[in-house]
């Protein structure tokens, strides 16, 4: 459901596809056009851009719950797998609402006794206009993680992706 808002302060922002920084300036009206993973892409009278949830209050919205996650200072050890797998599910391309997990992007994911993390990944297309931004969108995503360590992400077109690597869920909900 879309929603048009005012945003209430200037609010930092990627544009949509193209990834560049720029400030949404105070009293500009935005429409919400997804709210995914805990961020939100509008579109303006400057063209689509994605929001960090953190932001959310600019725009009328609440921020997403906090899931626990988040580091932990008494934390020992690596994050077990599955905290990691949560984490990518929480991450989508702004231009798509479903998140890289569903799509079939990941295609390996190791974590070390260390902490350390190597995600390969994918894209939907090489060209895709997110291409420079995705690999921090996982990064960030990991970094939140208690126990983790240095994040490796690497992108790989070998084999290319296709829409058969998707879930169940992603085809049903993009009409496949």
């Amino acid at each position: 459901m879309e929603t048009e808002r005012t945003v209430s302060r200037d609010i930092p922002a990627t544009i949509v596809p193209y990834g560049d920084q720029i400030t949404i300036p105070e009293g500009t009206r935005v429409m919400i056009t997804h709210r995914l993973g805990g961020n939100f892409t509008v579109t303006f009278e400057g063209g689509m851009a994605q929001i960090n949830g953190h932001h959310a209050d600019a725009i009328g919205e609440e921020a997403a719950a906090d899931t626990g996650g988040g580091k932990d200072e008494d934390h020992e050890g690596p994050p077990e797998e599955d905290m990691l797998w949560d984490a990518l599910r929480k991450v989508y391309d702004p231009e798509i609402p479903v998140n890289i997990f569903d799509l079939g992007l990941i295609y390996e994911l190791d974590i070390h006794k260390d902490g350390s993390a190597k995600v390969v990944m994918t894209l939907t297309a090489p060209g895709c206009p997110v291409a420079g931004e995705m690999p921090g969108m996982v990064a960030d995503a990991l970094d939140q993680l208690p126990g983790i360590g240095e994040i490796e992400v690497t992108l790989t077109f070998d084999p290319p992706w296709t829409p058969d690597m998707m879930s169940e869920d992603a085809r049903l909900a993009l009409g496949f």
